[in-house]
């Protein structure tokens, strides 16, 4: 039972790198939006912020209209916690916008000189980071289990061949 349970235990370090892809993907796609969209100003329709750090989802609402005379609305853009506060008070924000793509729009209204969307892109960057370096450790970890199992066996099937009688566990206290 245990070899099993460390063979499957693969499946975490998989689900990190799983992890990881994914947030250089949403990286890649928040610069590819930054580099390549349209400049566009967005006008802000609803901020909802949380007054608690452990409820992470505040959001903006904006409605964009394109210069080809379009318009895209967007409701509950996801931002950071400590990022929509300093948004809250602003009735228009500066966004690049491309069609079709997963982060069609993004905000580029920059907060003491740091445009939102690169303070998304480094924390994506940096939760992929993490989450490789958790997959690079995970894997370390379940290889030597595993290693370990094969080489010398379970450590609580190794040499025991009968109950030790004089174990302290064993012993009646008075």
């Amino acid at each position: 039972m245990t070899r099993w349970i460390a063979r499957l235990a693969w499946v975490l370090p998989i689900l990190f790198v799983g992890l990881s892809a994914h947030q250089a993907r949403v990286a890649y796609d928040l610069h590819t939006t930054k580099t390549q969209g349209t400049a566009a100003t967005a006008e802000v329709q609803d901020v909802k912020v949380s007054n608690r750090t452990q409820v992470t989802y505040d959001y903006v609402s904006i409605r964009v209209p394109m210069p080809d005379g379009s318009v895209l609305t967007r409701e509950r853009l996801s931002l950071p916690h400590g990022i929509v506060p300093a948004l809250k008070e602003k009735e228009t924000l500066q966004v690049r916008v491309t069609k079709g793509g997963s982060r069609s729009i993004v905000v580029t209204e920059p907060i003491k000189a740091t445009p939102v969307v690169d303070t998304q892109i480094r924390i994506a960057g940096i939760n992929g980071l993490m989450s490789l370096g958790a997959a690079l450790l995970f894997g370390l970890a379940i290889w030597f289990w595993n290693w370990s199992l094969r080489r010398e066996g379970d450590p609580a099937e190794r040499g025991v061949t009968e109950p030790d009688p004089d174990h302290p566990a064993r012993q009646v206290v008075r």
